[in-house]
């Protein structure tokens, strides 16, 4: 029998909106998903973690009693607390969900939100600000930096051919001719795909995401994340009933230590990746990495959805584990609705002839086919060698707007170090709690990510996710440099 080491534990924050417990329970039960405790471990005792965090006894038995009856800790009499066998997460116990009240508004109707969770930080993206910010965590590219003629030009030109075709359904996979472009574009970067039996044509990156995951996983797998990562899939995850286990990201790929160590105890069915320009840090994949995290799904037989969907703002050399594996046990996931626009929800997603034949099932089952009519028209646009050009365009304004947004964070002392070497965000240590700080930049018009949403823990953060398409706008800036100065 072990015990956890008291040292793994850090005090909660005085002044924060979330109760001491409720840190305290967030905490702990991040350590056993994130850092695998085992099942038997004993906790240090209620006195001796209540001297440590420097909270009251009280406090310590009601954050291990509310773990225990959430299944997370085991209480033996005269012995202590243990960690448990790890209960089946719900949708609450992985991400809070619940939009803002009726009648409260993140921007303006309320100065202090009852949730910063994800709705409401999808919900404030996409909301009219009136032209006054572009907000600070806008995954969506600044509409001076696309081209809508281009789009617009594309659909113009579709309307007039005759589509007869579009009276009817679909294709299941996808219109041909998009399948076979895109998948010239992966042969490019190394990446053997074949537009019959290893394409898939999706409604956006989160429908090939959800599509991979419910072919791959059923309640009680554990799935492996990064951490941080993609909010949007911690939700999703939580949905599927599965068991979810954060590995902290760095500057060159997941902690390979740390991964290898809990694929070994948990024996995972599947891992999500970022591998080039990572999303919310920007970073992409060593070699080594790559080629670690793919010898581990060989000898342990799970599989790696890797998301692409900045991928090519990358300025070109950036390894996809795809390549190395040739769509054996790889998934590779990409989008369109970035780079051109946010309507034309297509997404792809390129597998194995047998996998790409169970999800084109699942497609048609869970909604027949998608819209041939949008296929059409990014086909078009493919075809007329227009993209190639509107993406590279389209990687120096945001590459112009990162080198200005790290210029002025570096004498505050928050740039990344090292810097990212691609991709629209920084992940910025606020040196503050990020929560606390959205509020304030809530209160004011201005939408921040705080950390806590991109960690499956979803314990306080000092980090923020922010688009460097902030610099299109000097006076949100200024207001984030004031705010940032008050802490």
């Amino acid at each position: 029998m072990s015990t956890v080491q008291i040292d793994a534990f850090t005090a909660p924050q005085r002044h924060h909106d979330q109760t001491l417990t409720a840190q305290i329970t967030q905490m702990i039960e991040h350590k056993i998903t994130g850092l695998g405790l085992r099942p038997g471990s004993r906790l240090p005792s209620i006195r001796a973690m209540a001297e440590h965090l420097k909270v009251s006894r009280f406090t310590m038995v009601e954050a291990y009693e509310q773990l225990t009856s959430k299944g997370w800790l085991q209480a033996r009499p005269g012995a202590g607390y243990f960690v448990n066998a790890r209960p089946a997460l719900k949708d609450a116990d992985v991400l809070s969900l619940h939009p803002p009240h009726a009648g409260q508004s993140a921007t303006g109707g309320n100065s202090n939100p009852p949730a910063l969770d994800v709705s409401w930080l999808l919900e404030s993206t996409l909301r009219d600000m009136g032209g006054r910010f572009n907000p600070g965590t806008s995954a969506l590219m600044p509409k001076a930096w696309l081209d809508a003629e281009l789009v617009a030009s594309a659909i113009r030109s579709v309307g007039r051919s005759s589509c007869a075709s579009l009276m009817e359904y679909g294709n299941a996979q996808g219109y041909l001719p998009l399948r076979i472009s895109i998948a010239e574009q992966l042969q490019l970067m190394g990446i053997a795909a074949h537009a019959e039996h290893n394409m898939l044509i999706t409604s956006g990156v989160t429908h090939a995401t959800d599509l991979a995951l419910r072919t791959l996983a059923a309640p009680g797998d554990t799935v492996l994340v990064e951490d941080p990562a993609w909010y949007l899939v911690f939700a999703r995850l939580a949905a599927a009933g599965v068991r979810v286990i954060g590995i902290p990201r760095t500057h060159t790929g997941p902690d390979l230590d740390m991964l290898e160590h809990l694929v070994r105890q948990h024996r995972p069915k599947l891992f999500f990746i970022n591998s080039a320009v990572h999303n919310p840090t920007g970073y992409s994949l060593s070699p080594r990495s790559a080629h670690t995290i793919l010898k581990l799904a060989q000898e342990y037989d799970f599989h790696i959805l890797e998301d692409d969907t900045y991928g090519e703002l990358h300025p070109g050399g950036a390894i996809r584990i795809a390549a190395l594996d040739g769509l054996e046990r790889v998934l590779l996931t990409g989008g369109f609705s970035k780079p051109l626009a946010a309507g034309l929800r297509i997404g792809y997603i390129a597998a194995s002839a047998a996998l790409t034949k169970r999800l084109t099932d699942l497609k048609l089952l869970s909604g027949l086919t998608t819209p041939e009519l949008p296929e059409r028209v990014l086909q078009h646009i493919m075809a007329s060698g227009q993209y190639s050009r509107h993406i590279q365009r389209l990687r120096q304004a945001v590459d112009h707007a990162r080198h200005q947004a790290m210029a002025f964070f570096k004498p505050l002392g928050l740039a990344p170090d090292p810097a990212p070497h691609a991709g629209l965000f920084l992940w910025l240590n606020c040196q503050q709690d990020s929560e606390q700080l959205a509020r304030k930049a809530a209160s004011q018009g201005l939408i921040l990510a705080p950390g806590r949403l991109f960690s499956p823990a979803q314990v306080p953060d000092t980090h923020i996710r922010l688009s460097v398409s902030i610099t299109e706008n000097p006076e949100a800036l200024q207001l984030l440099k004031s705010l940032l100065s008050q802490a």
